[in-house]
């Protein structure tokens, strides 16, 4: 066999043995009653989500992208969650992966999303990672600090509104 054929036979495989990167890592979404801790995020409005605030109550994270077709399929029943829900105690913090925030600005402001949002940057990450190959992706994280639903992907208009239930 050829250097060419090799080369294309093992693509872009790391060499065996080689260390993974913590871009080629896997990061699963964080298991049902395991404890999560929340950043402090500036969010698009001005205003700023404090961890603090949120201990004791139902917090709803979404991470959703302006560019993403499964997040612009919920993100409706988000905000749906959010104006029905948010007088009795629900938190919610949306965290755009987008790479330029003007991009997600622009579409929740096309769109009339008002649920608190700000960017997912490499310091939210730190204390609260998004599962990886996952979008939209949703954690509700309960009153004692520990996950009570953890979502990769999509979810249905009815599974959002069962998200009140944890209130």
């Amino acid at each position: 066999m050829d250097r060419r054929t090799l080369i294309k036979a093992l693509g872009a495989a790391p060499l065996a043995g080689a260390p993974l990167s913590h871009a080629q890592r896997e990061i699963p979404a964080p298991a049902i009653g395991a404890a999560v801790a929340l950043p402090d995020v500036p969010l698009f409005d001005g205003s700023t989500f404090r961890a603090a605030d949120a201990e004791g109550q139902v917090v709803v994270v979404y991470w959703w992208a302006s560019w993403c077709p499964f997040c612009a399929e919920q993100s409706p029943s988000m905000q749906k969650l959010w104006d029905a829900q948010r007088a009795r105690g629900l938190k919610m913090l949306g965290l755009s992966i987008d790479r330029r925030e003007e991009d997600a600005r622009r579409y929740l402001a096309q769109r009339g999303y008002t649920f608190p949002s700000g960017m997912a940057t490499p310091a939210t990450e730190r204390v609260l990672p998004k599962a990886s190959k996952a979008l939209p992706m949703t954690l509700v994280r309960g009153r004692d600090g520990r996950v009570l639903l953890a979502e990769k992907g999509q979810l249905f208009p009815e599974d959002v509104e069962q998200i009140a239930r944890f209130l």
